[in-house]
């Protein structure tokens, strides 16, 4: 008999439309906004717009996704915190 071992962070490498989905949350919270302005703004400069808007960030996330290093920002706290104390280079005579 088979033994599945159950991957608790599926989520965590989860694609949908092939992006991550806090990117596809992003495209659709963009895709949401640009139907509203359509309808609350009818016209056709608009719509054209809005087109080229959610398919140019649409292209931008998924070069985003293909290449994580062009937004490579260093992390600003550490992965372990301890309180232990730190050993000093010198005697403490001062």
């Amino acid at each position: 008999m088979k033994v599945f071992i159950p991957y608790k962070n599926i989520r965590r490498r989860a694609m949908i439309l092939g992006l991550p989905l806090s990117s596809f949350a992003l495209q659709m919270i963009s895709v949401i906004t640009s139907l509203l302005l359509i309808i609350f703004s009818f016209s056709l400069g608009m719509i054209a717009m809005i087109l080229l808007w959610n398919s140019c960030l649409y292209v931008l996330l998924n070069k985003l996704v293909q290449h994580p290093g062009l937004f490579y920002f260093q992390r600003v706290f550490p992965r372990n915190i301890s309180n232990k104390k730190l050993s000093l280079c010198y005697d403490e005579k001062d």
